[in-house]
C-alpha cells in the first residue's frame, strides 16, 4: 500500500464532517483509534465507510497495553486482525506504554521501568503482535511524569526495543519537548541517540504549561514554537516520512486546526522537497 506524504489529521467524531467536506486544503491522511471504530454500525459505521473512500488511514492504537505483566489480548487482536481485513490501514501504531494490570483498565498511558527485563519482555510482546497480524507496526515514545526504577538511558532503552523486536518508531516530538522540560534532558541530544532510520511516523501536539517546572501533555492546546523549532530541527536529519497533527481536545475552531496543519506542511516542505519518502 502507498504511503501518503504530506501531513494527516486525528479523525475525531466532532470534527469528522468538516473533514469530508474539504475541497481544498485537505490533510493528506487521517488517523483514528481502531478502538472507537471497530465493530460499529449506523451513522457512525457510514462516516467510517465514507473517510475510507476519501482518505488513506493510519491506526494509532489505545489499549494494547505492550508493557502489561499479563498475556496480550488475543480477543481484542483477532478483532483488530479482522478490522484491517474491512479497513485499509496504511499503517498501525501503539504506545510504548501500559494501561491495563489484573484485568483493570487504568485509562491512561503508564510509563515502563527503564530496564533490561522490560526491553525483553516488551520486544518479545511486540514480536507476538506483529507475527500475529502480519504487519510491522511502529511505537511511539510516550510523555511520562516520573521514571520508575530505571537502570539505563531512556534512549538507550527505546532503540533496543527497537533493534530486539523488529518494529519501527512514532517519534512523537511533543512528547520529547515535554519529557525534556519536565525531566531536564536536552530533547535535541535525546532524538539524536534514537536510530533515526527506524523513524516512519512522526506526531505533533499541544501541552499546557501548568507550572514554572511542569508541562502536561494534553493534546489540546496549539502547537507551541519551541515544539515546532524542535520539529524544524528534527526533519532536516531524517527522511521525509508522514507527520500527524494530534489534536483530542478544543475542537471548535477548525480553521485554527487546518491552519497548524498547513504551517506542519510547510515545514515538511521547506526541508524534504525533491527527497523520497522513506517508509
Amino acid at each position: 500500500m502507498m504511503v501518503p506524504q504530506g501531513v494527516g489529521l486525528g479523525f475525531r467524531r466532532e470534527i469528522a464532517r468538516s473533514i469530508l467536506a474539504l475541497e481544498h486544503g485537505k490533510p493528506a491522511f487521517v488517523e483514528l483509534a481502531p478502538e472507537n471504530w471497530m465493530g460499529i454500525g449506523g451513522s457512525a459505521g457510514k462516516t467510517l465507510s465514507e473517510v475510507s473512500e476519501k482518505y488513506p488511514i493510519f491506526c494509532h492504537g489505545l489499549s494494547l497495553s505492550l508493557g502489561s505483566p499479563e498475556p496480550l489480548d488475543w480477543d481484542f487482536l483477532k478483532k483488530l486482525k479482522e478490522f484491517f481485513l474491512k479497513i485499509p490501514i496504511v499503517l498501525y501504531s501503539e504506545h510504548l506504554s501500559y494501561c491495563k494490570c489484573d484485568n483493570a483498565h487504568l485509562y491512561d498511558l503508564l510509563p515502563l521501568s527503564f530496564r533490561q527485563e522490560s526491553v525483553k519482555h516488551v520486544s518479545e510482546r511486540i514480536s507476538q503482535v506483529q507475527d500475529f497480524l502480519k504487519r510491522q507496526i511502529a511505537i511511539e515514545n510516550v510523555s511520562y511524569y516520573s521514571a520508575v526504577e530505571p537502570s539505563m538511558d531512556e534512549a538507550d532503552f527505546l532503540s533496543e526495543i527497537l533493534n530486539e523486536s523488529g518494529c519501527n518508531l512514532l517519534l512523537d516530538v511533543n512528547n520529547v519537548y515535554v519529557n525534556g522540560f519536565n525531566h531536564h534532558y536536552d530533547p535535541k541530544a535525546f532524538i539524536e541517540k534514537l536510530p533515526l532510520e527506524k523513524v516512519v511516523y512522526i506526531h505533533m501536539a499541544g501541552h499546557q504549561m501548568r507550572s514554572d517546572d511542569l508541562i502536561i501533555d494534553t493534546h489540546g492546546e496549539p502547537i507551541v514554537d519551541p515544539v515546532y523549532d524542535l520539529f524544524e530541527w528534527t526533519v532536516q536529519r531524517l527522511n521525509p516520512v508522514p507527520v500527524l497533527l494530534e489534536r483530542d481536545f478544543n475542537l471548535t475552531d477548525f480553521d485554527q486546526i487546518l491552519s497548524e496543519v498547513h504551517h506542519l506542511q510547510h515545514l515538511t516542505e521547506k526541508h524534504w522537497a525533491g527527497h523520497e519518502l522513506s517508509v
